[in-house]
């Protein structure tokens, strides 16, 4: 079994056991080794997975952290536990002293559910203040599996790992970025797209002028880059005569900053919509599905009509899933872990476009 297959399951499984864990100690027994097993770790052997790890700081001579993965007899990866209900926030500082006092080159801090992963990649030897990867077991995004891999035992390079880290660090916070400029443009960007392309003064009026402009001229570029994208994959697929997909207007008045807002659909969301597609493509022309999204959900429709809905698709939460609606117009919910779970459904996605015909 694939690590991500056991990792969907380990999240089951933490799900429903988490109620009743109460101290650190149960967290570490029923949450924390477990995981470190799943990474192939010998958590038995203290040559390998040493527990109360001594981590002498100043003039603390007694400090232990929980764990620490050796290799070669030196510690390489520190591992601080708390509480499966403890907010990690306030306790980064007690894993950087520890981090200072060996020569580990990785930290992380867990609850058992959350793990926060750190390195040195501003100073040596000095735990960087911000995580460079987080890992939530019972809400993972399964594209970061991968990275997640690094720290296998069988696959572990420290090197490698190390690169990836400064890799994902960096960008997060170019996502981060990005995501400021997609909802409120910061003042310094907004000068700089305003001096490659205005021959005015950035004056506070003027900013103030461009900002809402530069939003939507961002997000638009995101909807074409993606829309182009999904395109190409269609026509990859055999599929020449689709059309481009075209986003349908609500029905409901909305103001234009809002209606800005639910123009903006996610890669991910394409992608189930290609699926869809693909899947009708057997029993009717599927230039005859559109799709429109709204701040909770992205529909798919029949000859863009609102009431000949073929499917939703609820992304925007911890549990994603579909909803289907049977032969009274009523929405089934069917709960999926990754997109290929929509193929799953294919057969109730095909009768409902046999009712449309």
């Amino acid at each position: 079994m694939d690590l991500i297959d056991e990792l969907r399951q380990f999240s089951t499984r933490v799900a429903t056991i988490k109620s009743a864990i109460k101290t650190e100690e149960a967290t570490k027994l029923a949450l924390v080794l477990p995981f470190f097993e799943l990474l192939g770790y010998d958590i038995r052997n203290p040559l390998e997975f040493e527990p109360e790890y001594a981590a002498n700081f100043g003039v603390k001579k007694d400090a232990r952290v929980d764990y620490a993965i050796i290799i070669d007899k030196n510690p390489i990866i520190l591992i601080e536990c708390k509480p499966c209900d403890e907010d990690l926030e306030k306790h980064a500082g007690q894993l950087f002293q520890y981090f200072a006092a060996t020569t580990a080159k990785f930290g992380i801090l867990t609850n058992g559910i959350i793990y926060q992963f750190y390195t040195d990649i501003n100073e040596t030897n000095k735990m960087d203040k911000d995580p460079f990867l987080v890992f939530d077991i019972l809400d993972f995004d399964e594209n970061i599996v991968p990275e997640l891999k690094r720290f296998a035992k069988k696959t572990l390079d420290i090197d490698a790992a190390f690169n990836a880290a400064a890799e994902l660090k960096y960008m997060g916070k170019i996502k981060e970025l990005l995501s400021s400029v997609r909802t409120e443009p910061q003042d310094s960007f907004v000068k700089y797209v305003m001096a490659e392309i205005y021959d005015g003064k950035a004056t506070t009026k003027a900013i103030e002028k461009f900002r809402p402009i530069i939003r939507r001229g961002f997000n638009q570029y995101i909807n074409d880059a993606i829309s182009g994208m999904l395109q190409n994959a269609i026509k990859v697929q055999s599929n020449p005569n689709i059309a481009p997909m075209e986003a349908v207007q609500d029905e409901v008045p909305i103001s234009e900053q809002q209606a800005e807002e639910e123009r903006i659909t996610t890669l991910e969301e394409f992608e189930a919509f290609a699926i869809v597609k693909s899947i009708a493509r057997e029993i009717c022309d599927v230039n005859r599905l559109t799709y429109q999204h709204t701040r909770d959900y992205t529909v798919v429709l029949f000859d863009n009509h609102t009431w000949k809905r073929i499917c939703r698709f609820w992304f925007n939460r911890k549990q994603k899933y579909i909803t289907i609606p049977d032969e009274n117009k009523n929405p089934v919910r069917y709960d999926i872990s990754n997109l290929n779970d929509i193929y799953e459904h294919a057969d109730k996605i095909k009768e409902v476009c046999k009712r449309y015909l």
